[in-house]
């Protein structure tokens, strides 16, 4: 049976909006002369050795493994994880957590800063005809997703709260992502939220429910719009960073056509 690849991530890229202003990666072009030129410096090389003068082009970045398409560990979210357990590192994460039956949630109809919940998650579970098995990755496709690079990015789309993330970690979902900057909602409608009740504990609840249980969730997705809401895999393996709090990577979804 053929099968078509969907890429889930989106191209790493200096100078857009991909994050709040500062956090964005860097990223510095080191082209073929200024290679050469490094080759003589460092091994002895003559540039006119080299063919055509020209040596090999890099890319030296400034960035945080949250920075792109990327996956947080449970040490993202809080020091423990399920209770009181030391919060797994991303160099932790089972591997075969990272390959499963792939689900797709679309929340894009719903308004920016909006907390999504249980009850909304398990409509969208049966109006798409799915039952959540335990190993099945979820993707939220939210408003956002279509705006990345662009001045709103960060503060658009929905988000996952503490109830809807710990009612799908109940039922034995271990590794999620969203297309959205943070899998909660946009910072900045959390502390209007929290401005007009006083509850800090809405604050970033939907990564602190990892206190609680454990899982990893993906963000800055991409492509999800071309997903159907079910009949794919998604296959997900984050890069081993050692001991650290996400590490990048680059989703697939594998389509039987």
């Amino acid at each position: 049976m053929p099968r078509r690849l969907v890429d889930l991530s989106v191209p790493m890229m200096a100078g857009i909006a991909s994050d709040p202003p500062g956090l964005g990666p860097q990223i510095d072009y080191v082209d073929h002369d200024a290679g050469a030129r490094d080759f003589e410096r460092i091994f002895g090389i003559p540039v006119d050795k080299q063919l055509e003068g020209k040596g090999a082009a890099v890319e030296r970045m400034v960035m945080t493994t949250h920075s792109g398409t990327h996956m947080d560990a449970p040490w993202h979210y809080h020091p423990t994880m399920d209770n009181g357990k030391p919060a797994w590192r991303i160099d932790d994460i089972p591997l075969e957590w990272c390959i499963g039956r792939g689900v797709k949630l679309d929340f894009r109809h719903l308004p920016d800063g909006h907390v999504v919940t249980a009850a909304e998650v398990e409509a969208e579970l049966k109006r798409i005809g799915h039952d959540l098995q335990p190993g099945d990755i979820v993707l939220v496709n939210t408003r956002a997703g279509a705006r990345y690079g662009q001045d709103d990015y960060v503060s658009a789309g929905c988000g996952m709260g503490r109830e809807a993330t710990l009612w799908l970690t109940a039922r034995g979902m271990r590794v999620c992502g969203i297309d959205a900057w943070s899998w909660d909602p946009p910072l900045a409608s959390q502390m209007a939220r929290i401005k007009e009740t006083g509850d800090w504990s809405l604050f970033w609840e939907g990564h602190k429910a990892g206190a609680e249980t454990v899982y990893c969730h993906m963000e800055k997705l991409g492509n999800l719009e071309a997903l159907p809401a079910t009949g794919f895999e998604v296959i997900c393996f984050p890069v081993n960073v050692k001991a650290a709090s996400a590490g990048w990577v680059r989703p697939v979804a594998v389509i039987d056509d």
